[in-house]
């Protein structure tokens, strides 16, 4: 049973990660596969206000306030960070 909740655990990471990569992506106007889940996003260009729309896509997509949420801002280093802390 672990085994299991560990893979179910991973794949809605991944989906969380592919879902953030395709908005970060779209806010930035480039391709998603210049988005990988390790790239810090200030590298990708993401400004403050790119910031400030993601964080408006994830309470939207995730319905999750962020106010609640405890994510701090080393949680938005990457996209790996960000969807872990999703995830909980």
């Amino acid at each position: 049973m672990e085994i299991d909740k560990e893979k179910k655990m991973d794949k809605e990471t991944i989906n969380i990660e592919e879902t953030l990569i395709k908005e970060v992506a779209a806010i930035l106007s480039i391709d998603k596969g210049s988005v990988g889940p390790e790239v810090p996003l200030h590298e990708l260009g993401l400004d403050s206000l790119g910031f400030v729309e993601l964080l408006v896509v994830i309470e939207k997509t995730f319905r999750i306030r962020l106010m609640d949420s405890g994510l701090t801002r080393n949680d938005f280093k990457t996209i790996r960070s960000l969807a872990s802390k999703i995830r909980l």
